[in-house]
């Protein structure tokens, strides 16, 4: 008879600062590609997750949203900074893990999460911790009290540090996370709902004993899933959402008293230390006035500002480090600007968020958010009102949050 199993996994909210609980499942399973194939032929799809569905929503599991997924895109401890900002550019991610030699390091959060020969189950490497663009933004932030850091210090020496020394400088590293290729997609958006942004899948793994916030996992290999790959994943299924997806984002918390944001006067040294002290992967660009006397130095609450742009944490990850040394001192918005000037940036398939601002009214309805994120490739949109206006934003999270508490109210 198959067994399943059960632990807890907990990690700090960046939104709430407070431990919270995760409940997974684990059960026995088929390798991952044989399943995956097996699947895929008794429902007659081919072509993975961009086919056309043709099972319930709720009844997918998480190895459906990865049968296209490539190897994981990875780094060695031993990688410097400077390296590793390069890789996540060239493969268009803002995380990756670090790989280490095995027994040589406790892993983030705890964890023991090793890839394992197949054939003698050897360990070969150990996932020591997820380096995040925030774990950058802390770095490079440097130490505000001091007016030498204000250039952002010696950017040369930081860039060259190797990059296991700076993982868990933001909450979201602290921890890392797996996910069985098994567990129900449900049991899936409740994780993505809290605020974890990716996770692991063992390819061929399988889970020992859970003890607190410990997790040990061996696998021949891993692939990586995201809050991204999971709502382009329901897109697919919006026929089954419709009763969601046709609900206007005001219903859930779109609209807010207080939307921190930066002024288009803000550098782009302080505007790296805001979003480093709030945990925060990007911040609304706020248009400054001379009537108002404000801080930008500072966050700001920018409801019923007008927004301008966006900067985020994946700006930085496509501006070249001599670039970005001599921009510290820049505000947010030549900053963008001039970085969208560069073929690089362009190549990389990033935007210029000062021209193409990702916005929707608060009476939209969820399924054009999704749309917009899933077309755009953005984790939030801002909200705004007629005048233009900041209202607020609807994230990934948000929208996972609303679609799988709506999910379980639902008749099976």
């Amino acid at each position: 008879m198959a067994t399943n199993y059960y632990y807890y996994n907990y990690f700090i909210s960046p939104k709430y600062h407070t431990l919270i609980s995760i409940f997974q499942t684990h059960k026995p399973k088929l390798p991952l590609m044989q399943a995956a194939k097996t699947e895929g032929q008794a429902a007659g799809i081919s072509g993975g997750a961009a086919a056309q569905p043709t099972q319930r929503l709720r009844d997918r599991k998480v190895k459906d949203l990865i049968t296209d997924k490539k190897r994981l895109v990875e780094v060695p401890y031993t990688a410097s900074l400077a390296d590793t900002m390069n890789a996540l550019l060239a493969n268009r991610v803002v995380a990756v893990p670090v790989a280490a030699p095995p027994g040589h390091w406790i892993g983030a959060g705890g964890s023991m999460i090793l890839e394992s020969d197949k054939q003698t189950g050897a360990a070969r490497k150990h996932y020591i911790g997820m380096l995040t663009m925030l774990d950058v933004l802390a770095h490079i932030a440097g130490n505000q009290a001091d007016p030498a850091d204000d250039d952002g210090g010696d950017l040369d020496r930081k860039m060259q540090v190797p990059v296991s020394s700076i993982i868990g400088h933001c909450l979201e590293s602290l921890s890392l996370w797996t996910l069985n290729s098994n567990t129900g997609i449900i049991d899936c958006m409740e994780v993505f709902s809290k605020g974890i942004h990716r996770a692991l899948v063992p390819v061929d793994g399988h889970t020992e004993n859970i003890a607190g916030v410990e997790l040990v996992e061996s696998a021949s290999s891993y692939r990586m899933v995201t809050q991204m790959d999971l709502l382009k994943f329901l897109k697919l299924h919006e026929n089954e959402l419709r009763g969601i997806l046709g609900r206007p984002i005001r219903e859930f918390g779109a609209v807010s008293e207080y939307v921190f944001g930066v002024s288009d006067r803000t550098k782009v040294i302080h505007a790296i230390r805001c979003m480093n002290g709030a945990s925060l992967s990007a911040v609304p660009i706020i248009e400054s006035s001379d009537d108002i006397e404000e801080n930008h130095g500072e966050l700001m609450n920018g409801k019923e500002r007008r927004l301008v742009g966006t900067f985020s944490a994946t700006d930085l990850r496509g501006c070249p480090m001599p670039l970005l040394k001599s921009c510290l001192q820049m505000n947010v918005m030549d900053f963008i600007n001039r970085l969208s000037d560069i073929p690089l940036h362009e190549a990389s398939g990033l935007r210029n968020s000062t021209k193409e601002l990702i916005t929707c009214g608060p009476g939209s309805l969820l399924g054009e958010a999704v749309d917009k994120v899933v077309r755009n490739h953005v984790h939030r949109v801002w909200v705004v009102d007629e005048a233009g206006l900041l209202a607020g934003l609807i994230s990934l999270t948000d929208i996972i949050r609303a679609t799988r508490a709506w999910m379980i109210s639902e008749p099976a």
